[in-house]
């Protein structure tokens, strides 16, 4: 009797077999000829035969059902803890497995997690090391012994633990602190051998789980690997070694210090293009990178040394990012970056230097050198540099002296000079000709010459905002040779008046934050190409305007006079205007004729003044088809505009 109900426990659940059943000529009534539905894990979505999307479905287990021909699987955005060897094992076909944002960690995290033990005792039975647990004949480790076997339990024995055979429960343990050591379940995770039998895997995403360790060993046919953003501490020699296909290798935002990167955790991967170690706990430039590398990223570590030699195979990195480290000037030498003859983009800014890096190589386009502690531009440690386009020296101590007189002549080709934030008081003498953009807010400049840019005849943008400039003290052909300036930023100066002799091909001209307090034509004349004015935060009223100041600003689509002294619209203003800002005035009347000059307007800002409800004429908007936006909020008193309709005709000056 025994023996019969425990063979009715170990049948597969179901009908019983029948004699004939496997004979395929065995008839089956009602059974289609139609080849059955293909299988998909419930809730998933399956649109072809080799595609399943599990994402954001708050899966807490793996999804069963997955068809061996699986090639793409998707299950991100889910609640899985861990991944079961056993299912993962029969998908030999999939190319492209992700995981990304789930509670997956790490498998072990300690082994007295995985063996029940809360508290080691001197004498330790470990499973897997003798007999049963609790066995007289079971040999004990001492706990000297105990580093040297949970390394060997975790290398050798994790497979034992996870896919060996099933023990009977012990004896209760003759160790109080010990118990039942191999009744404990396994604890979820990713098993060391988790994609062992993906032999065709090519994109692996891992990213925004709780690892703490790298996977000991990923498949070699592996293409792209995503791990940022969990906890690791360490990675493997097989984790991303002896992947010859292997272009891509995310690390980033996890806990990686330099003890944890092995010395060939890249050999045998010589294909690796971009590498992410960003936004970990790195001392120095780690040794034996990928000499293949195209883009390299170490920004927002603590790496105070690039050791020497560490960048000397990598000829054909293009992007290195070291931006928010510690790097000092002795962190550095003369051949750092000397071998890198495939240079572009160099960023080492948010650092500790003090002088511009030697040994610059050619090829180098972009250098980002702000928020150091620079104090001085040497020519001779710019000589190399010759082929840069952009030079980003913002917020460090250049001060008065920083900038000598050619400093940045071996850059004949720069493009763009960024130094704002560097208490300069004045515009850097003989600048490179070819200049394109210098931007220079928020220093101490506070007088402009004749001659400060005539070396830079090749100007199109000129940013000199949040300075101490004053009228008195902008000659009045400083801008006269600057015939290819197209942008002028004087924003927060101390003028009283818009400078003269501005360049004819200006588009953008910004004088917010001022002390104007006059506006003639005479500033404006031959700036018939200016798109944008901007004169907010000024002391203009209607009377300082002069007759005729708009007449020969025919292209402006944007004027912003907000946050002035003006009672009303100013008149006669320019056809092409499509933008007006007024709020912030003491704009009391809009009359029937304010936009009679401005049929293309769209925008018109009139919020914060002092409009009551009948201020505004029916007939002010007659005739704007395009008047979209109409803002009156932060007046008097409520304001309602109606907007007319596009069919309506425009009322003629003085008429009806």
């Amino acid at each position: 009797m025994q023996l019969s109900l425990l063979l009715l426990l170990l049948l597969p659940p179901g009908p019983l077999p029948v004699p004939g059943m496997e004979d395929p000529d065995f008839p089956h009534p009602g059974e289609s000829s139609q080849p059955p539905p293909r299988a998909c894990p419930w809730r998933c979505s399956c649109p072809q035969a080799d595609v399943v999307d599990c994402a954001g479905l708050d899966l807490h287990e793996f999804p069963d059902n997955i068809t061996r021909e699986t090639r793409y699987l998707s299950l991100q955005n889910n609640q899985l803890r861990e991944l079961p060897y056993n299912e993962l094992s029969h998908l030999s076909a999939l190319r492209t497995l992700n995981l990304h944002n789930n509670f997956i960690s790490s498998e072990g995290e300690g082994l007295g997690q995985v063996c029940g033990v809360h508290e080691v005792p001197s004498t330790l039975c470990v499973p897997g090391f003798g007999q049963l647990c609790g066995s007289q004949q079971q040999p004990l480790l001492r706990t000297e012994t105990w580093a040297v076997a949970a390394v060997a339990l975790r290398r050798d024995g994790a497979k034992h633990l996870l896919r060996g055979p099933a023990r009977s429960p012990p004896d209760p343990s003759p160790y109080p602190h010990t118990g039942s050591l191999t009744a404990a379940a396994p604890p979820p995770g990713l098993p060391d051998e988790a994609f062992e039998s993906l032999g065709q895997l090519q994109h692996l995403y891992v990213a925004h789980n709780q690892l703490s360790v790298a996977p000991q060993f990923l498949p070699r046919s592996l293409r792209v690997a995503d791990l940022a953003a969990n906890q690791v501490t360490e990675i493997f020699s097989l984790t991303f070694g002896e992947k010859p296909a292997l272009r891509s290798v995310y690390l980033h935002n996890n806990q990686l210090g330099n003890a944890g990167l092995p010395p060939d955790a890249f050999q045998g991967s010589e294909a690796i293009t971009t590498l992410s170690l960003s936004s970990n706990r790195l001392s120095y430039l780690p040794p034996s990178l990928p000499t293949s590398l195209e883009r390299l990223h170490l920004q927002n570590n603590l790496i105070s040394k690039v050791p020497r030699g560490a960048l000397s195979r990598q000829t054909q990195l293009r992007e290195l990012y070291l931006q928010h480290n510690q790097l000092t000037d002795s962190g550095l030498d003369a051949t750092t970056f000397s071998k890198l003859h495939s240079l572009e983009y160099l960023d080492l800014s948010h650092n500790r230097l003090t002088m511009v890096p030697a040994g610059l190589p050619k090829t180098l386009t972009i250098l980002h050198l702000g928020r150091n502690r620079i104090r001085q531009v040497e020519a001779a440690r710019l000589r190399g540099a010759r082929g840069l386009r952009y030079l980003l020296l913002q917020h460090n101590e250049l001060g008065a002296t920083g900038l000598p007189a050619r400093a940045l002549r071996p850059l004949r080709n720069l493009h763009a000079l960024h130094l704002y934030g560097n208490q300069l008081e004045h515009v850097p003498p003989a600048l490179p000709r070819r200049l394109w953009a210098l931007l220079m807010p928020h220093n101490h400049v506070a007088a402009l010459g004749a001659r400060d840019l005539a070396s830079t005849p090749g100007l199109a943008e000129l940013n000199l905002a949040y300075n101490r400039l004053t009228s008195a003290r902008l000659h009045h052909r400083a801008f006269h040779r600057l015939c290819a300036l197209r942008c002028l930023d004087l924003a927060g100066n101390q003028l009283t008046q818009v400078p003269a002799g501005l360049p004819g091909g200006l588009r953008t001209l910004r004088l917010q934050c001022n002390q104007l307090h006059t506006l003639e034509p005479e500033s404006l004349a031959g700036l018939g190409e200016l798109q944008e004015l901007r004169l907010a935060h000024n002391r203009l009223r209607i009377g300082d305007i002069g007759p005729g100041t708009w007449h020969e600003l025919q292209a402006l689509q944007v004027l912003d006079l907000s946050h002035n002294e003006l009672s009303f619209v100013p008149p006669d203003l320019p056809e092409a205007l499509e933008e007006l800002h007024l709020q912030g005035n003491r704009v009391g009347h809009v009359g029937p004729e304010a936009f009679l000059s401005t049929p293309r307007l769209r925008v018109l800002i009139l919020r914060g003044n002092r409009l009551h409800m009948t201020s505004i004429a029916e007939e002010a908007f007659l005739g704007l088809p395009h008047l979209r936006v109409v803002d009156t909020a932060d007046n008097l008193e409520q304001v309602l505009v109606r907007l007319p309709s596009t069919t309506q005709h425009r009322p003629r000056a003085g008429g009806s």
